[in-house]
């Protein structure tokens, strides 16, 4: 990261001096590379949160008597719900087996809005 940041500062400043130079072009360049670097730093910071935070969907046993092996861990799913302002609709099950299945499963992904496909029980 440190590599990444200082070599983008340093072709940024490389940069405005062509454009001081008369270069227009070197303009747009010189405030790109400092915007490289910043995104570089963003990313970092990102990463370093995340791992500091732990892997998701596990809750670490604060004063827990349990050894860490019989703990399991809990689902920390966040669902939004989906809003549908639409009449429902039935559709007629057809001669097909393969569209009267997915249809089946069409209407109860519309039924289930935050559900996901793998949590279809047929």
């Amino acid at each position: 990261m440190v590599v990444l940041v200082v070599g983008f500062l340093g072709l940024g400043w490389w940069q405005l001096s062509r454009a001081a130079g008369g270069n227009p072009i070197s303009w747009g360049y010189a405030v790109e590379w400092p915007v490289f670097a910043g995104f570089v730093v963003f990313v970092w910071w990102r990463e370093v949160r995340q791992q500091l935070r732990g892997p998701e969907g596990t809750s670490p046993a604060v004063g827990s008597a349990e050894s860490p092996a019989t703990t399991e861990p809990t689902r920390l799913a966040v669902r939004r719900p989906v809003r549908v302002s639409r009449a429902a609709t039935t559709v007629p099950d057809s001669d097909d087996p393969e569209l009267t299945a997915y249809n089946r499963y069409l209407r109860w992904l519309t039924d289930n809005p935050g559900a996901r496909p793998g949590d279809y029980p047929g």
